[in-house]
């Protein structure tokens, strides 16, 4: 069974950093992409930031600057390191990732969600 376990979140004052961890087992070809999403209280889930195969990687406007998504490809772990944290950074983070199956079909992948609250 393929699975994605977070670690990391927490309660942190504004101006604070957190480290996320994600790291996908299981069995598995490979994995195309990684990243982290967001969902806080009353809104809809949104990208955060997310790194491909290639190391190349994306962010949410609002985290410009401030996160950085980072991967060790041996241990199929993903991080994000959150900088300079807000209150509006307040929500569930999940950890994603897109693989190829041993079946050679693509499968999405959403871990359980780690809470990351911070305060003012």
């Amino acid at each position: 069974q393929v699975q994605l376990v977070e670690s990391g979140g927490g309660l942190v004052q504004a101006g604070g950093s957190l480290r996320l961890s994600c790291a996908l087992s299981g069995s598995f070809f490979s994995i195309n992409t990684m990243g982290w999403y967001r969902q806080a209280p009353g809104k809809q889930r949104e990208l955060v930031a997310g790194i491909t195969v290639g190391g190349s990687t994306n962010y949410a406007d609002s985290v410009k600057g401030r996160f950085t998504i980072s991967r060790d490809i041996a241990k199929n772990t993903v991080y994000l390191q959150m900088n300079s944290l807000n209150p509006e950074d307040t929500a569930v983070y999940y950890c994603n990732a897109l693989i190829s199956t041993v079946a050679f079909t693509t499968r999405e992948v959403l871990g359980q969600g780690t809470l990351v609250t911070v305060s003012s």
